[in-house]
């Protein structure tokens, strides 16, 4: 019996139509090749790699920075006079960009593990094309605006460098099929032995990265300081409306060192506690008082300040997401709070024996009290009876008078000049944590002045300072700090070593292996022949390198014999 094996014999293939429909819309089997891929292909893979990186370094910049996220909002709330939570939809914008390019990056990189020719979608590419002009945008817009943020990424990597390094380890030694893959198949040595060495030159580079990586939590544990003392940045604006008594009671409910605040003085001469330069952010002046919306609160009376609403603004706004774990009794308290005067904050921190650390803000020229608001401050300090020693003057102006009429108060400074604090006595170095270096840290210990970093809500942020050295933190998360018993992690250098060297060694065993393994498999496809083919086709052979040559043969259009059995 003579039977006849057709060549145009095709096994159902979903994965593959799937793989090059999502990428190319190419869901029908003739529209799939074998081909190579054309230049200007290869050129938009190039593209869509640099996209990759590019959101990668945003993407992971700006999850970072969520530390800085209430900064971020209030920042665009001077330029545009409203509040929204600007930072959050950047993060979802971000993350699903991100996401679709690292799809499509996976995409290619299949197209690329099973010989089929790339072929973007113009879709595709019209996505590209906006992702990246939106990633450089928002990139280079935040070099204008808020350059000294980029300082973030350094920090971060001091806490993530180590197991970042792992992962990338990890991603390189899987792509290692797809590179061995194109190693066995090409026929040009020159090819080869391009390949080889580029792939060498990225994994030499990532096993040798750990010795450019220095982090303050590659330590012995033995070595670690004491815990950062907290000070609580306007009270705790996480669980309260800021600067009013609830969020300074609800801060010293966490256990914090001191309390920090801004203080201005009304117009008839009343220090109270307010940060913006408008009352609208944080009070409802605009529907009691609307001719007081434009004007500095310090050009306001007591009299007409007490009465303003200082909590509905913190229930409505929900600055940090926070107003839903509150029991109904907190938010009712919250949505009734006032402004604060300076004395009651005072009062507060004298019966529970915390710091006060505070701004004295400048008045407008044409206020009653421009010349003596120096002096009305510290009148107010001493009559509340609070021991000098607690209270801390963080105001550059007018210090030497503050020293004259209070001898015994602190100071604190942000210039980092360590001669400068020692002549004039001053005991606290008080610095943004994106502005501190290591040397900061130790000349501020030999010089028994105690280190203040601002703002810090994070707890890996606050871990890192710790592992560092840093005596206290301001914070707007006293409620989260305080519950961090230790840092979220420190490694002895040798341990860390040791785990480096281990997978290292363990990602280049299991490289050589799949080099072997992928050269056996597709070294011999070359010495294939057409008869040779059509011979494993009469007998069923499943290789799936025979079914690429298959096709090449069909889709070429040459006639090809049967071969009867």
């Amino acid at each position: 019996m003579v039977k006849h094996q057709p060549l145009q014999y095709y096994e159902p293939q979903l994965c593959l139509s799937c793989l090059t429909g999502i990428y190319g819309c190419r869901w029908k089997r003739y529209q799939r090749s074998h081909d190579d891929t054309s230049k200007w292909e290869l050129l938009w893979l190039a593209i869509l790699t640099l996209t990759f990186f590019l959101t990668l370094i945003w993407f992971y910049f700006w999850w970072e920075v969520e530390n800085d996220y209430n900064e971020f909002n209030w920042f665009l709330y001077n330029r545009t006079g409203n509040w929204d939570h600007w930072s959050i939809p950047i993060l979802i914008t971000t993350a699903a960009g991100f996401t679709y390019i690292t799809g499509l990056l996976m995409l290619a990189l299949c197209h690329i593990a099973v010989g089929q020719q790339l072929n973007l979608h113009w879709l595709h590419k019209a996505f590209l094309v906006v992702i990246l002009g939106t990633t450089v945008l928002a990139m280079a817009s935040i070099e204008q605006m808020w350059t000294e943020e980029w300082e973030v990424l350094i920090i971060s990597l001091q806490a993530t460098a180590p197991f970042l390094h792992i992962g990338a380890v990890a991603v390189v030694t899987m792509l290692s099929w797809i590179v061995a893959g194109q190693f066995a198949r090409s026929e040009k040595a020159i090819f080869q032995i391009c390949i080889i060495l580029a792939y060498l030159a990225v994994l030499i580079a990532l096993y040798l990265v750990p010795l450019t990586i220095s982090s303050p939590c590659i330590m012995d544990k033995k070595d670690l300081g004491t815990k950062p003392r907290i000070i609580g940045h306007r009270g705790a604006p996480m669980l309260a409306p800021e600067n009013t008594l609830m969020s300074f009671k609800r801060a010293l409910e966490n256990d914090v060192y001191g309390l920090q605040t801004d203080v201005m003085i009304s117009y008839d001469g009343i220090p109270f506690l307010m940060h913006d330069s408008s009352l609208r952010r944080t009070t409802n002046v605009d529907s009691v008082f609307p001719f007081l919306s434009s004007e500095p609160p310090s050009m306001a009376n007591w009299t007409d300040l007490e009465r303003l609403n200082a909590g509905e603004w913190f229930l409505k706004d929900d600055p940090f997401w926070t107003v839903s774990s509150l029991s109904p009794s907190e938010i009712f308290e919250a949505g009734n709070q006032s402004i604060c005067k300076l004395i009651d904050l005072l009062r507060l921190a004298k019966e529970s024996n915390v710091t006060v650390l505070f701004k004295s803000l400048p008045l407008p020229p044409a206020h009653p009290h421009y010349k003596d608001r120096i002096n009305i401050t510290i009148n107010t300090i001493l009559a509340s009876g609070i021991p000098q020693e607690l209270v801390i003057w963080l105001s550059e102006s007018d210090r030497q008078l503050v020293q004259k009429l209070a001898p015994g108060i602190q100071h604190a400074s942000n210039v980092k000049d360590f001669k400068r604090l020692r002549e004039r006595g001053i005991t606290m170095l008080n610095l943004r944590y994106t502005e501190i270096i290591d040397e900061d840290i130790r000349e501020s210990a030999s010089d028994n002045i105690t280190l203040n970093v601002y703002i810090v809500n994070k707890s890996w942020l606050y871990s890192v300072l710790w592992c560092a050295g840093v005596q206290s933190v301001t914070s707007d998360a006293a409620n989260i700090l305080h519950n961090v018993p230790f840092p979220i992690w420190v490694m002895p250098p040798d341990e860390y070593s040791l785990i480096w060297i281990t997978s290292d060694l363990v990602s280049f065993t299991v490289i050589i292996g799949v080099f072997i393994l992928q050269k056996w498999r597709l070294g011999s496809i070359r010495t294939y022949n057409p008869e040779q083919i059509m011979l494993s086709a009469a007998v069923r052979r499943a290789s799936r390198d025979v079914r690429i040559m298959k096709e090449k043969l069909i889709f070429s259009g040459k006639k090809i014999p049967f071969y009867e059995v």
